[in-house]
């Protein structure tokens, strides 16, 4: 019998991009996409217990206030299901320990790296997100090279992407040289910004757009199964989502989806 896999996409709060998350969803393979606002879940309106893939995607959470996603990391530590029932994080928590995905985009990716879900789910902060060293929002096509090594289960079996990146706070920043070794023993930072012709990793403006610490552009916890990443996958669906895509020979399908398809190959293989 077929195990079917079902992916929430959530939305609210200054979220802009889970329609087309929700698109990368369906696209690799989800049986079940549901778009649920965050309010919805604290209410007890609807449970992470009722899906297998969690996603939180890009946006300006409550408008970056007190840094990127910052105060809506707040809001899930303290925010009882229902008003009187378990915080919502505990509910994370056991989603996390039941074998789930997780997968941060961009702004997702700063609220799991807030919340302490990454580079390691101990919910205590190691690193942070923050702003640029070109010091504005930088909107660009970047080139990303793959570790092979790394455990992470969304990039398996790619070599580098090309993917667009959209952020004022992308610079990741750690609390100390422990935490990086720990980082780069364990393969923790499986994508890297490369220079777009020898495509080996640079720190190089623009081809790395924000200064992030080992020119990672994203990290996963040492399972593989929570990953976030600054640049946008779910805005490389189609050959016509790129921006040579009149000039250069693509793949009907864009180089984003496979991130989503790992995701959802792997729930349907060990669910």
């Amino acid at each position: 019998m077929k195990v079917r896999v079902k992916a929430l996409v959530v939305s609210g709060n200054g979220v802009n991009c889970e329609r087309e998350t929700a698109e990368a969803c369906s696209i690799a393979g989800a049986d079940t996409v549901e778009v649920v606002p965050l309010w919805d879940l604290i209410a007890g309106e609807r449970s992470l217990s009722d899906f297998d893939l969690l996603v939180l995607p890009g946006g300006f959470l409550d408008g970056d206030d007190l840094g990127a996603a910052q105060a809506t990391a707040n809001r899930i530590r303290h925010s009882r299901i229902g008003g009187s029932g378990p915080r919502l994080l505990e509910a994370i928590e056991r989603f996390v320990h039941e074998g789930k995905l997780v997968f941060g985009v961009c702004n997702g990716f700063q609220l799991l790296v807030k919340l302490g879900l990454l580079p390691w789910p101990t919910f205590e902060r190691r690193v942070s997100l923050t702003f640029n060293t070109s010091g504005r929002f930088e909107a660009r096509w970047v080139t990303l090279t793959v570790d092979a090594a790394s455990p992470c289960i969304f990039t398996r079996g790619l070599e580098e992407l090309e993917l667009p990146v959209r952020h004022g706070e992308g610079r990741l920043l750690l609390d100390g040289p422990e935490t990086g070794q720990a980082i780069l023993e364990g393969h923790l930072a499986p994508l890297r910004y490369a220079d777009p012709d020898t495509r080996a990793p640079t720190d190089r403006y623009p081809a790395n757009p924000n200064g992030s610490w080992h020119q990672a552009a994203g990290l996963c916890d040492p399972s593989g199964r929570i990953f976030g990443l600054m640049p946008h996958p779910e805005a490389f669906l189609h050959r016509t989502n790129h921006p040579r895509w009149t000039r250069t020979t693509l793949p009907e399908e864009g180089l984003g989806v496979a991130l989503f398809r790992n995701a959802v190959d792997h729930l349907r293989m060990w669910a």
